[in-house]
């Protein structure tokens, strides 16, 4: 693989984490100013299925299956013939098919910058006021230990 084509998948990968972690309606708004998405065709409508997760004792040890997850997939195809996919969990078809939208959108270098600003941007801010809640909130609950000594053994 070329270092621009891992670089690239990189950014996908990258922009397919902040979908998954974005809202239907963080989704829909990154959608809304592209033009090219509204003549997005289904090469695959959103189809809900379970997937099998696996786990590893201790985090290295022998696989183990630990149980089944739902999943939305979709994939679309844009009017230049770019083509995206997307998989998330849970049985939200409209977040699958906007991802999947995004995903083709953000595959024209040419969109990118305007993805960072309408999508990337807005989801990374909220991801890390949530993180930052639940860290006050966490240590609002820390104990602190000590020991008192008293006096001598003997």
């Amino acid at each position: 693989m070329t270092g621009n084509t891992q670089s690239a998948l990189g950014e996908r990968q990258r922009l397919m984490k902040i979908c998954a972690n974005a809202t239907a309606t963080e989704l829909q708004a990154a959608v809304q100013p592209f033009e090219a998405a509204v003549c997005a065709v289904d090469i695959r409508p959103p189809q809900t299925g379970l997937v099998m997760m696996q786990a590893r004792t201790g985090g290295s040890g022998n696989a183990f299956n630990i149980g089944e997850a739902t999943v939305t997939r979709a994939a679309v195809r844009l009017e230049g013939g770019i083509t995206g996919h997307a998989c998330m969990l849970g049985r939200s078809r409209e977040r699958a098919r906007l991802a999947a939208i995004l995903d083709a959108l953000g595959q024209d270098a040419a969109n990118v910058p305007l993805l960072e600003r309408v999508l990337v941007e807005p989801v990374t801010g909220r991801l890390e006021r949530e993180a930052a809640v639940r860290r006050t909130e966490t240590a609002a609950t820390k104990v602190d230990f000590f020991t008192l000594v008293r006096g001598e053994d003997s």
